[in-house]
């Protein structure tokens, strides 16, 4: 699942940030691309006129792109967005949106697109020259921020706006972007005063630096690894296509054999196949005790972190981060959390004893193996799995050739949604990157990247990111000739897929097909938006825990059979996939739900813990206690675990969705909204699934609106009532059938 997901945009903070860590997120496509972006070229010029990040007239100039850039572009525009500021509280200046507020956004946007590019480069083609350039100028401009999110004035021209006549004239989504606004400054620290005032800043300072840090030793601690097997018979079991990426890797080093690491599409198919256990157990000692060691050992940033966090909510006269977190999201208290993934893990976790029982028995009569440990559990689930249902995932991967998944997503959302998606070109950073169109009756309604698949200087996972989002431009004269009045938002689609080997198309897992469904729901939040007003058009302004609603929608299609057939043909024969595999595969669709409905309950129950307890660390000059974060995850498993990693195991140390990304005490949400996504998608079920009103309703209701109401109330308008939860349980196989 996603290491970044979309966060609030308050129309003055930076595109795609959350208010409250708005200068850092982590990682979270093309027809030129003369040379990868970040990449210095001698000579060049790096003066305001050739500066890639300061040139904002249409899309990202990549390939022109040059770490060197980034410290001129960001002071400038620094600068720049300072003077709007100061402009913006002037007494003169009128407390209307026209007067201050659009003025003010135009020069932050241009801040945060720029930063922006740099935050996404970082995270897709990291390089030691570009994180230097990052990290040297990350300082300023959380800085910026956070003066802007403290500024008295400016919150008071926001109170003044709201509580005077021109409140009532203005539109619904510009009415959300003032309330927004207002909170976020109270969220920002605009209340405070010294010397708390100057001690949130320099706390926000320091969370943007660490987390910073907590992600670049994951992706450093993973790069470290790599295993290389000279003997060929320790590969039995592998898939011929991991054979061969394996080789292939081996031979990029300069070594003979084949090289094993810990990026996924190396990784799990040693998991699922390998019949040697000790390789198995290797890698996963590797992949669980990442960033455990010095230089990249993230327990003590962790600790930091959390500490941070702790004293940020208490200046601002919160309980608990927890508490703090929650204010703009859906659900109502930490309390309230925790009880509903305590009922969703009594409900699980009958099943999942079953799953393990089975899978235990299973282990020992069939593969020889009485002791059941960690890195048998993906072997055994597999061939049990080959058992029941007679199919594996390798044969299945054979029917999912990367374009041709392509062109069944984008039928499907033509389908839907009654726009079309072309190829497009523009500058990339990277060969492998591709750009998309997508357009409504005949006219261009967004475009897309698309960064499918793994390298080591990307970081894991797979998330959407903005890289603008839509508005309606001011009505001004000083507009050029030609540009249109609306800018049409424009998305980042990032997943780390085995790349293509031996000039053969990349082959997907049926998860891979999953996982590039639920980005693509991301983006169709973010490009298919009619907001006009910027702080909450497409995914910003969106709460948190709703956010995974079109993401998890999407998910469901890819178990339809009219799409799986459209996008499935065998990678030699070209045969569409047989209806009885198919068949196969809704049988065990469901197979260990119990299991991975408690792992993920596991995850979350232990973020909303960890974020709602007193500091886990001592004082900022005293040693933290090592081993505090892992009793509290330890609790969680005694209450809710079926199956119980070994000591060993830190997952905790490479858990960015909470220490660098944005789901501290917020991984809740997957779970939240997948309740939404069952319901909603139950819809479809009911009425008819290419119903072309139930479509449109789901592009009017929950799409095209953005952040520019309530979730709740968009669920409401589409579903015609409350959420219940037992879609979710029908679609999970979670249903006890009738004596």
């Amino acid at each position: 699942m996603p290491v970044s997901k979309p966060r609030s945009q308050p129309a003055t903070r930076p595109p795609g940030s959350d208010a409250r860590d708005a200068a850092k997120r982590p990682a979270r496509a093309g027809a030129k691309a003369p040379e990868r972006a970040g990449e210095a070229k001698a000579g060049a010029s790096t003066g305001p006129d050739d500066n890639a990040l300061l040139d904002q007239r249409d899309l990202p100039r990549f390939a022109d792109f040059e770490p060197t850039q980034v410290a001129a572009a960001i002071t400038e525009l620094i600068a720049e967005a300072r003077r709007a500021l100061e402009q913006a509280v002037e007494p003169s200046t009128l407390a209307t949106w026209e007067a201050f507020h659009l003025p003010l956004q135009l020069a932050t946007e241009r801040l945060g697109r720029a930063w922006g590019m740099v935050r996404h480069l970082n995270s897709v083609l990291d390089s030691p020259p570009l994180r230097q350039a990052f990290n040297e100028q990350l300082p300023a401009v959380t800085e910026f921020w956070t003066e802007l999110g403290q500024h008295t004035a400016l919150f008071a021209k926001y109170r003044t706006l709201r509580d005077g006549p021109g409140y009532a004239a203005l539109d619904v989504e510009q009415r959300k972007v003032v309330d927004n606004e207002l909170r976020d400054f109270r969220l920002g620290g605009a209340e405070l005063v010294s010397p708390a005032r100057e001690r949130y800043a320099a706390v926000v300072e320091e969370l943007a630096r660490l987390s910073q840090k907590f992600s670049e030793n994951v992706l450093d601690s993973t790069n470290a690894f790599g295993l290389v097997i000279a003997d060929p018979a320790r590969l039995d079991g592998l898939p011929a296509d991991a054979i061969e990426a394996a080789a292939a890797d081996a031979a990029r080093k300069g070594v003979e054999g084949h090289r094993f690491t810990l990026q996924l599409p190396s990784y799990l198919p040693v998991m699922q196949f390998a019949r040697d256990r000790e390789l198995r157990r290797t890698l996963y000692e590797a992949y669980t005790t990442r960033a455990t060691s010095e230089p990249t050992d993230n327990t003590p940033l962790m600790h930091r972190i959390l500490a941070l966090r702790e004293e940020k909510a208490h200046l601002l006269g919160y309980d608990s981060y927890a508490e703090l977190s929650l204010v703009p999201k859906m659900a109502e208290s930490p309390q309230a959390v925790a009880e509903f993934l305590e009922d969703l893990a009594r409900r699980a976790r009958p099943f999942a004893g079953r799953d393990l029982e089975e899978l235990r028995t299973f282990a020992a009569t069939e593969l020889g193996l009485p002791e059941l440990e960690a890195w048998d559990v993906p072997f055994a689930s597999e061939h049990l799995q080959q058992a029941r249902y007679a199919f594996s995932d390798n044969t299945v991967k054979q029917y999912f050739p990367l374009p041709r998944v392509l062109d069944g997503l984008f039928g499907l959302i033509e389908r839907l949604f009654s726009v079309r998606i072309s190829p497009d070109s523009t500058q990339t950073w990277h060969p492998d990157v591709k750009f998309f169109r997508i357009e409504a009756a005949g006219r261009l309604i967004g475009q897309f990247y698309l960064d499918l698949y793994a390298r080591e200087s990307k970081q894991p996972g797979a998330w959407m990111d903005d890289c603008r989002g839509r508005q309606k431009r001011p009505r001004v004269s000083t507009l050029p000739p030609g540009v249109d009045a609306v800018q049409t938002p424009v998305a980042y689609l990032v997943c780390n897929f085995q790349p293509p080997v031996g000039g053969r198309d990349s082959l997907l897992r049926h998860d891979d097909v999953n996982t590039l469904f639920h980005e693509f729901g991301h983006g169709l939040h973010h490009l298919l938006t009619r907001v006009g007003a910027l702080g909450v058009s497409g995914i910003s302004g969106v709460e948190w825990d709703a956010v995974e609603l079109p993401s998890q929608f999407m998910e469901n299609w890819a178990w339809e059979w009219e799409i799986v057939e459209s996008m499935s043909r065998h990678v030699e024969t070209g045969e569409p996939m047989p209806r009885e595999l198919f068949d196969k595969m809704i049988a065990a669709r469901n197979f260990q739900a119990g299991l991975q409905t408690l792992r993920q309950i596991e995850f979350a129950l232990f973020d909303i813990r960890l974020h709602g307890r007193a500091a886990l660390a001592a004082a900022p000059a005293g040693p933290a206690d090592r081993d505090a974060i892992q009793r509290v995850l330890d609790a969680v498993r005694r209450d809710v675990a079926v199956l119980i990693p070994p000591g060993s195991n830190r997952f905790q140390n490479s858990f960015s969705h909470i220490f660098s990304g944005g789901y501290a005490a917020g991984s809740y949400s997957y779970k939240w909204a997948e309740v939404l996504s069952a319901d909603c998608f139950a819809a479809f079920e009911e009425e008819g699934l290419f119903n072309a009103r139930t479509g449109s309703r789901f592009l009017d209701e929950i799409l095209s609106v953005g952040g520019s109401r309530p979730a709740i109330d968009s669920f409401r308008a589409f579903r015609g009532r409350e959420p219940r939860l037992d879609a979710l349980l029908r679609h999970n196989g979670m249903v006890e059938e009738a004596a």
